[in-house]
């Protein structure tokens, strides 16, 4: 009973990494996203060593873009999971993969699985492009220093992969998704932050924010990584929670 649960969990699993890895828009979508991040990595790196940013260690210069990058990941995690509701195509799955909780479990897994390599190399460019450029007149790091830094961020980033998807999940469209996730992320999210600065920490973007960045020695009602890896895992697992519930009851 236990092998045969365990070759199912595989066989969809595998399904799912081989739909993921064979989507164009997927790839496109990280290639696009790891071009930006080059982009403005080189834009904040130009900018740093003519003001204050010069004194900013090569990590803070590095994913000064992460505000912007995290935009690609959304996409991507959205994609992921309305790409099938898109030509019809989740009747076919559902069809193949009649366990709806398996399938969707074993999807977010996939597109963690593709996400947790993209994200770091991806989020290292930027840092790797900084210390090229301005090792010289910025504080060098410690390596180890960089090592949690870069695992925080590829933290961050996969769990708004992870949350992006299972929303997208929820509401079975690309459009409506993409406007409610970015709509939070870029507009009420920092809005929010500004009228309600005691309870910011509690969406999970600020509070992710503290994964990967150190806090400055002025900030109030700081959280420290792991706390903010914590809000964040919760709010992840709690909207997988209900999208798996959902998905379970609701008609393709």
């Amino acid at each position: 009973m236990s092998a045969s649960s365990s070759r199912k969990i595989t066989r969809i699993l595998g399904a799912e990494l081989d739909k993921l890895v064979t989507l164009p828009l997927v790839w496109r979508t990280l290639m696009g996203t790891f071009i930006l991040n080059v982009v403005l990595a080189a834009a904040f790196t130009s900018a740093g060593p003519q003001g204050a940013a010069g004194t900013q260690s090569i990590l803070n210069i590095g994913l000064a873009s992460m505000g912007y990058l995290q935009a690609g990941f959304i996409i991507l995690g959205i994609l992921a999971t309305c790409s099938e509701y898109t030509g019809g195509q989740i009747r076919t799955t559902l069809t193949t993969i009649p366990w709806r909780g398996f399938q969707l479990s074993m999807k977010l897994l996939a597109l963690a699985i593709v996400t947790i390599p993209m994200a770091f190399i991806i989020a290292a460019s930027g840092v790797l492009y900084a210390f090229m450029m301005i090792r010289d007149t910025a504080f060098v790091i410690e390596i180890d220093a960089m090592i949690k830094t870069l695992a925080g961020a590829t933290g961050y980033l996969t769990l708004t992969t992870l949350l992006s998807a299972a929303i997208g999940a929820l509401l079975r469209r690309t459009t409506p998704a993409l406007v409610v996730l970015l709509g939070h992320y870029f507009i009420v999210s920092p809005l929010l932050r500004d009228f309600l600065p005691r309870i910011k920490n509690v969406f999970p973007d600020t509070a992710g924010y503290y994964m990967y960045m150190p806090p400055t020695s002025n900030e109030i009602n700081i959280l420290t990584p792991m706390k903010g890896t914590g809000i964040f895992m919760l709010w992840t697992l709690i909207f997988i929670t209900v999208a798996i519930v959902f998905y379970r009851k609701r008609d393709a």
